[in-house]
């Protein structure tokens, strides 16, 4: 396992920002990070990349405990926090040669800095001084130098935060590139990102994990147990029709002959035969398909 982290639990004063928090990362994985601002998101990742100490539990990375390895394990990490501190007076190229002479690249550093920077797509602005890019541009530095020392993992906290679409493009598809030969854990409040780069969802919130499926598979779970379905009828019924069908929760009439039914089961077989029973006809029969954003709303809610 690239990151494994084991009942992991951080008390500032009175707040716990995290309880007994569990999860693995596989190598090679490209993993969303959710949740609503104060979830412990970034105080997780803080921990992770071992800018913070877990007040109990363990993490590995790479096999290498953050709270004994701490030099070491480092190494093994490209971190990219939320708010991307730069040295806005320094030139592209200059600043990450800086950089890789703090990570000690030696005599690879002059070609290394070159990789990445045509990995990154700073060549247009590698002589250009970093207080004069774009935010966009600015976040391909900040990703340059989470790639420089090629960490086996890459953390990345809201890496498109401020960005305009066409730049969040862009990055997203860096991160994918990336993404191919690392392990990534991503944080971000976009859920089309999610989607369009994540294989893995977890999802936390109060300081507790609330989910940990893959992206494809969310939607489906959060659907075991909530179904919505719109019905449209060709002749006039009463909604009381559907009375019979034991798995409704709801019936509400959204339009002339048109229901939209709420039930703990996948029961659209059900409501044709009940259809046909009363003498009705069914012109649209659909299941209703539950977004991301939906199901991250649903888990994220205050009770």
């Amino acid at each position: 396992m690239s990151i494994s982290v084991s009942q992991v639990s951080r008390v500032f004063g009175q707040q716990k920002a995290l309880d007994n928090v569990s999860f693995e990362i596989a190598s090679g994985e490209v993993v969303g990070f959710l949740g609503p601002n104060g979830a412990g998101k970034s105080t997780m990742m803080k921990i992770i990349t071992g800018y913070l100490p877990p007040t109990n539990g363990q993490v590995l990375v790479c096999g290498l405990d953050v709270s004994h390895n701490s030099l070491e394990h480092k190494r093994k990490i490209g971190y990219l926090p939320e708010h991307n501190p730069l040295y806005l007076d320094m030139y592209v190229r200059e600043y990450l040669t800086h950089i890789a002479g703090i990570y000690k690249l030696g005599r690879a550093t002059k070609k290394r800095v070159e990789e990445i920077i045509d990995m990154t797509g700073l060549a247009p602005e590698r002589t250009k001084k970093i207080s004069a890019l774009s935010k966009g541009f600015r976040q391909r530095v900040g990703l340059a130098q989470a790639l420089l020392p090629d960490p086996e993992v890459l953390i990345l906290d809201e890496p498109t935060t401020g960005l305009d679409p066409n730049q969040i493009i862009e990055v997203r598809d860096l991160i994918k590139e990336v993404g191919q030969h690392k392990t990534v854990m991503l944080s971000t409040h976009i859920m089309q990102e999610v989607q369009a780069i994540c294989e893995r969802v977890i999802i936390i919130n109060g300081g507790h994990i609330v989910a940990n499926e893959k992206s494809g598979d969310l939607t489906k779970a959060a659907l075991k147990n909530h179904y919505e379905i719109t019905c449209e009828l060709l002749n006039p019924v009463e909604k009381n029709i559907f009375d019979q069908i034991e798995d409704i929760i709801a019936v509400k009439s959204i339009a002339h002959n048109k229901f939209k039914i709420s039930a703990s089961s996948d029961i659209r077989s059900a409501l044709f035969d009940c259809a046909v029973s009363a003498g009705a006809k069914i012109i649209t029969l659909t299941q209703d398909q539950r977004s991301m954003e939906d199901v991250f709303r649903e888990l994220t809610r205050e009770k």
